[in-house]
């Protein structure tokens, strides 16, 4: 038997063991109290209104959605596709190391990292940023394997994952910023004399190009929501939190990840690759000059865990000791901050260890203010019972098919359509994608309405004289839940001047667009 084969065998093995943990830790480190995240509801039902564009994100993510609904919708599958993603993103960082001929102590050292950090709870939400870090991560891999090899086939591998990064989450735009000056600068500029380069490009221009047509045709709504976000949310970045927070997601591998940093920049074996190093400088300051969220550059990084890791395998060979004690220190330090990363408190043990969250950052949410729970906590409760206050609703309805459901905003919407008893009830929003899934054939004789009027409220008071009959069927009372107060009310008996007033309401929140 080749004396290669055993050693083979133990790293698969390691391999194996490693994605499987990674996909078992992403669904038993959440607390079964949390429900689903108001953004996976809009996500997921983008497999109902399949197209080249959304307003909200591009549309690979509906085709990851349209995959989930073949399966049934379950949670199981919801949480399953972000954490393969995960997986995939550690079997490339493998996949690096093994090309920079690292041993079995690299791969385990970057496993772990990756594991051992905010990746994970990253993993467990379905939403674009999952396969953002994935492709961040293949696109390296392909550029340093066609780097060393000047092979053709790795530059089409790195379009077709640009181009798929690019459908899924725009964000890749800025790792493209930040490469395009990281090349020239150095030796690796001749990549712009090999023809296959832009006949890669144009691979990836035809890939992306239903997109794009799309954007051209709907005036580019991607630079309102740019707008939008930029007004109430970006709004409230610091800079110097950024900057913290890119260090504060790697902590317990802090050690890996500023040996990755230490290696690329003095590490004379390493000094081919520092592309890598400029690349991830210049695009942190991109970031950081748009104001840009912490959490948008975290495809960075399993790159750097890699280099890391690989030359910390090689300084640590014989030192079994202090290997032991790395190892035990990105491990036992993410043990102890794991509540802090994942959702493993309910509520009521966050708001029990209020002064440990407030102290970690945990609280402060998009608008720049602690909370009695994280942002995405909050974003995840109460929507089962909207959705069973709606069905109450929805069963006094005689004609169904002159309803209309319309919530306050997408989670809510989603969340109805999620939870529902009733699988055609489609419940739409002025907010996010629903604004453009409105069904107006026929005339609306009832209306469903998810907001938070009172009785003196002049919203509810403008209705009344549309309607023959207002009643509130309930309201969210789930304790944090950031929809608590939400009421549901039912809008019997329209006039029918009713359809005109929507449709015109309609019109003028996409106007606003």
């Amino acid at each position: 038997m080749n004396d290669k084969n055993p050693n083979r065998l133990t790293e698969y093995s390691c391999l194996v063991f490693f994605l499987i943990l990674k996909l078992v830790l992403s669904f038993v480190l959440v607390n079964s109290v949390y429900e689903l995240h108001r953004d996976e509801f809009l996500h997921l039902d983008q497999a109902n209104h399949l197209a080249a564009g959304f307003t909200s994100v591009p549309p690979l993510t509906s085709l990851f959605s349209w995959l989930i609904k073949a399966f049934g919708s379950g949670v199981f599958m919801v949480k399953l596709v972000p954490a393969l993603m995960g997986a995939i993103t550690i079997l490339y960082c493998w996949k690096i190391v093994d090309f920079l001929k690292g041993n079995l102590l690299a791969k385990c050292l970057v496993a772990v990292a990756c594991l051992c950090s905010s990746l994970l709870r990253l993993n467990t939400l379905y939403q674009p940023n999952s396969f953002d870090v994935l492709a961040w991560t293949a696109i390296f891999y392909y550029l340093i394997k066609y780097f060393d090899k000047n092979e053709a086939k790795y530059l089409y591998y790195f379009s077709i994952f640009v181009a798929l990064g690019f459908l899924n989450k725009y964000n890749i735009l800025f790792l493209i910023i930040g490469l395009l000056p990281a090349i020239l600068i150095t030796s690796k500029r001749k990549i712009f004399a090999d023809k296959h380069l832009y006949l890669a490009i144009l691979l990836a221009l035809l890939i992306i190009s239903p997109n794009i047509i799309w954007q051209i045709n709907n005036h580019f709504p991607v630079l309102n929501h740019m707008k939008i976000l930029q007004a109430t949310q970006l709004v409230h970045v610091n800079r110097i939190d950024f900057f913290i927070g890119q260090f504060l997601f790697f902590i317990s591998s802090i050690f890996i990840l500023f040996a990755g940093i230490g290696s690329l920049i003095f590490y004379k074996d390493f000094r081919k690759y520092n592309w890598i190093i400029l690349t991830y400088t210049i695009t942190l300051i991109v970031f950081s000059y748009f104001k840009a969220k912490d959490y948008y550059a975290l495809g960075l990084y399993p790159v750097l865990l890699v280099f890391g890791a690989v030359y910390l395998s090689r300084v640590l060979a014989t030192k079994y000791i202090i290997t032991g004690l790395l190892f035990a220190f990105n491990i036992g330090s993410f043990i102890y901050l794991l509540p802090l990363l994942m959702p493993v408190y309910s509520p009521k043990e966050i708001v029990a260890h209020h002064k440990r969250f407030e102290r970690g950052g945990a609280l402060r949410w998009e608008d720049g203010q602690n909370h009695a729970l994280p942002q995405d906590y909050a974003d995840m409760q109460g929507w089962k019972e909207l959705a069973k206050i709606v069905d109450v609703a929805y069963e006094k309805v005689k004609d169904k098919s002159t309803l209309l459901v319309r919530a306050d905003n997408y989670g809510q919407a989603g969340a109805i359509n999620y939870y529902s008893n009733y699988k055609n009830i489609s419940a739409v929003s002025y907010n996010a994608d629903y604004l453009y899934w409105f069904k107006m054939d026929k005339p609306i004789k009832d209306l469903i309405m998810i907001t938070g009027w009172n009785d003196e409220d002049p919203q509810r008071k403008r209705e009344q004289p549309y309607f023959g009959k207002i009643t509130k069927i309930g309201e969210i009372k789930t304790p944090y839940s950031r929809e608590r107060g939400a009421g549901v009310f039912l809008l019997e008996d329209a006039k029918t001047e009713v359809s005109g007033i929507i449709k015109s309401e309609i019109e003028e929140e996409k106007s606003d667009h």
